[in-house]
């Protein structure tokens, strides 16, 4: 008994003794966890001491500044009091640069770094490492083997097919609307998108968009609004204070398009005019800078780099390239809040350094042709059947995703041309 009764005592103290040895070994390592830590906050404060910013909270940096809906609000307000590039603290120990200047960015995409991880890991699981996600000499590979076919002549034959997925569209809203009705576009451009891509790239035969019907779609009511004045020039959607374009010179571009087995009929005819609508090409332009569909991309220093201006970053720094603040940038476009289609006149090379809606240098994107291609095609069938103007009770909120989206959707207001 007097054996047991002492093993007892003993073996508690065994127990507590470990505790304390692994409460203390947690301290330690705890505190060094702290230090390093400390010492790499005062790493980016030395390294981005070139690049001021707003007063960030020493533990969640910039976080409350740049909410979800309001995050573009405030970048344009850097755009306007920090010259070309600015420091965002993400939390106490974690920062990156902005950089929203034509020759900043010129330097970065002129390297091989590689993309921020932290922007683009979310995307392996959905799209895999594929040509977006892959670095260096595969990446290189793969983009030589591809680039061939996305030749201008070869995307020629695939017009005809983006207009008979447009086709498809508009007449499912010659059934959804009636004259001057409401209808939030951006479900069916969507969907009209996917249809393009499934016919060109896998021979998908068919349509989805008459396979599978969205709800809003089987919910859509017209919904009661003013015509508009006989003789007034229609706009084509947009946010507050910008008219996208002016659609009796776009819809007129073209004139002999209303013929009877050309444009509307013929998809052959199509793909032979598509050099022949400036307007058009620069009211598409002008809204991609006003609205850029990536705003944003990053990029991971792998070396120390040295911009225009004597400015300077380590390696190691993470970089954002802010297309959106680019395209919002006053000393780069004048009056950048105002949609101006001119500033992309034919012969006009004044601001072409500065629009990006498809990146720039090597890794350019690839399918930027198609994608013209497809804008010019909608845009033209579209004004030859609606007359578009914007819906001024439900006005689009653009907010940063992967890619640039509206928060509401895009409600328009149609109205069939006779």
């Amino acid at each position: 008994m007097s054996v047991s009764a002492l093993s007892a005592p003993r073996a508690l103290g065994g127990v507590s003794g470990l505790l304390q040895v692994a409460s203390l070994l947690g301290l330690v390592l705890l505190l060094l966890k702290a230090a390093q830590l400390y010492l790499h906050r005062q790493w980016l404060l030395k390294a981005l001491q070139q690049f001021p910013s707003p007063p960030s909270h020493w533990l969640y940096g910039h976080m409350q500044e740049f909410q979800d809906e309001t995050e573009l609000r405030p970048l344009l307000k850097r755009v306007e009091k920090y010259p070309s590039a600015c420091a965002r603290w993400l939390w106490g120990t974690k920062a990156l640069v902005l950089i929203y200047d034509p020759d900043y960015m010129k330097v970065v995409l002129g390297r091989s770094d590689p993309k921020s991880h932290d922007a683009y890991r979310m995307l392996i699981p959905w799209i895999g490492k594929g040509l977006l996600l892959l670095e260096g000499q595969t990446w290189f590979q793969h983009r030589r083997m591809l680039t061939p076919a996305f030749h201008y002549d070869i995307l020629k034959p695939y017009v005809g097919l983006m207009a008979d997925s447009v086709r498809v569209m508009l007449d499912k809203w010659e059934e959804l609307v009636s004259l001057d009705s409401h209808l939030e576009v951006l479900g069916h451009v969507s969907l009209m998108t996917l249809d393009t891509i499934m016919k060109c790239a896998f021979s998908h035969q068919g349509s989805i968009q008459t396979d599978r019907w969205s709800d809003q779609d089987e919910e859509g009511s017209p919904a009661e609004g003013g015509r508009a004045g006989e003789g007034e020039e229609q706009e084509a959607p947009g946010f507050p204070g910008h008219p996208p374009l002016r659609q009796s010179e776009c819809g007129q571009e073209r004139p002999e398009w209303r013929t009877p087995g050309c444009l509307p009929l013929d998809g052959l005819s199509f793909r032979d005019h598509l050099d022949k609508m400036p307007y058009t090409t620069m009211c598409i332009k002008e809204a991609l800078r006003l609205y850029p569909p990536v705003p944003f991309i990053g990029r991971y220093l792998s070396k120390p780099i040295t911009f225009p201006d004597g400015r300077s970053l380590p390696a190691g720094i993470p970089l954002s390239l802010s297309f959106y603040g680019l395209h919002h940038n006053p000393k780069v476009w004048p009056k950048p809040e105002v949609f101006d289609p001119s500033r992309f006149a034919p012969g006009s090379d004044r601001h072409s350094h500065a629009f990006l809606p498809f990146s720039g240098g090597s890794r350019n994107c690839i399918g930027k042709q198609f994608a013209m291609n497809e804008m010019k095609v909608t845009v033209a069938l579209t004004l030859l059947r609606f007359e578009l103007a914007p819906d001024p009770s439900r006005v689009p909120v653009p907010i940063p995703r992967v890619v640039l989206k509206s928060k509401n959707g895009i409600h328009l207001q149609l109205r069939k041309l006779l």
